[in-house]
């Protein structure tokens, strides 16, 4: 967003709402990227999509922990849940070199946020799923060692190719579901591209590959098969996370499961898709700041299961903030969204 948007979208918010700001806010799908490994992948995808003073300023506050405490000083923000940008460890095809680089990151970014600013700062754990035996180890020493409250895992995994992709519904990925039940901590699944195999339909478009419309399509669907696997039902304890409104989930699910309803079994659930949604899935604000939708997926969510985020540095914290503190809410539900249901699920020690 511009300089001169950012200002008129602020100006004109606060002539119609009013300058209120709810301090204490905890936004949980917060990018960071060391300096020492690119996390973001193909510099080209990003540059073919983005423009130029955009993409400058995203990696400049992706590396910057001074840089976001002065954002969230000025937005009423009290604690960040950082996670590795996507496709982060996601994307890399050597096994033994994912699961280095997802220690090394879990490293660094608890020296460099968490342990330096323990009041501001938390994290969601890197894993490589490319060894899900290994992504338990690094799970468990995260939440026990760091004090990380949960792990971020990028979509599908590839290994050892591109062109091989896994899902986190497939029975290899049952001992680390089972893992974070153990530890009572939570999954977000953060989008990324489709995969390559699924990119026809884009091509011609390159903006609409990514975050404007291919990362909700490929992030919804790895959900759908998550709520359709039976892992729910086997373990009616795991949480899922989910940005960017729930992936429009909230809207499509109903007439989803109303067309399933008429067909044959399709994967091995036993109990219609909204209940698992409801259950076991919360879901953030992140990167959509629409009124409406908002609205409408509080009508039809418990608001017990809906978090503030913003999705820093690709979004602009100021604006998520200001629509936040002046989208139409009562001030119980404002704090219940904006901060107590993070401390709740998360076990945030506030």
């Amino acid at each position: 967003m511009s300089e001169t948007f950012r200002t008129q979208f602020t100006q004109d918010y606060v002539a119609q709402y009013g300058p209120r700001i709810l301090p204490g806010k905890i936004a949980l799908e917060e990018h960071y990227e060391s300096p020492d490994w690119e996390a973001t992948g193909d510099p080209q995808n990003e540059t073919a999509r983005n423009q130029e003073a955009y993409f400058e300023a995203v990696k400049s506050r992706l590396h910057s922990a001074e840089q976001r405490i002065a954002d969230m000083d000025r937005n009423g923000v009290e604690v960040f849940v950082m996670s590795l940008t996507q496709p982060g460890v996601q994307e890399v095809l050597d096994t033994g070199e994912a699961v280095k680089i997802a220690h090394e990151m879990n490293l660094w970014v608890y020296e460099n946020y968490v342990q330096r600013y323990p009041t501001r700062f938390n994290a969601f754990a890197a894993v490589a799923m490319q060894d899900p035996e290994a992504a338990c180890r690094e799970l468990e020493f995260c939440v026990k060692e760091l004090g990380f409250c949960g792990a971020l895992i990028n979509g599908y995994t590839m290994k050892g190719s591109k062109d091989h992709v896994e899902y986190l519904d497939e029975p290899q990925n049952l001992p680390f579901w089972k893992k974070l039940v153990e530890l009572d901590v939570p999954l977000y699944l953060h989008p990324r591209d489709p995969a390559p195999s699924q990119q026809r339909a884009y091509a011609g478009y390159p903006g609409l590959l990514g975050s404007a419309w291919g990362f909700g399509a490929e992030t919804a669907l790895h959900a759908v098969r998550l709520l359709c696997s039976g892992l729910f039902d086997e373990l009616p304890g795991a949480k899922l996370i989910l940005g960017h409104l729930g992936e429009g989930l909230p809207f499509s699910l109903p007439r989803l499961q109303h067309r399933l309803n008429n067909q044959k079994p399709c994967g091995a659930h036993k109990r219609p898709l909204p209940e698992y949604f409801e259950r076991n899935v919360w879901i953030t604000t992140s990167g959509h700041f629409n009124t409406p939708s908002f609205l409408h997926t509080l009508a039809g969510c418990d608001s017990s299961k809906v978090m503030f985020s913003s999705d820093t540095p690709y979004e602009s914290l100021d604006e998520a903030a200001l629509w936040f503190d002046n989208v139409p809410l009562s001030q119980s539900d404002r704090l219940r969204i904006g901060r107590q249901n993070a401390i709740d699920l998360l076990k945030l020690d506030l």
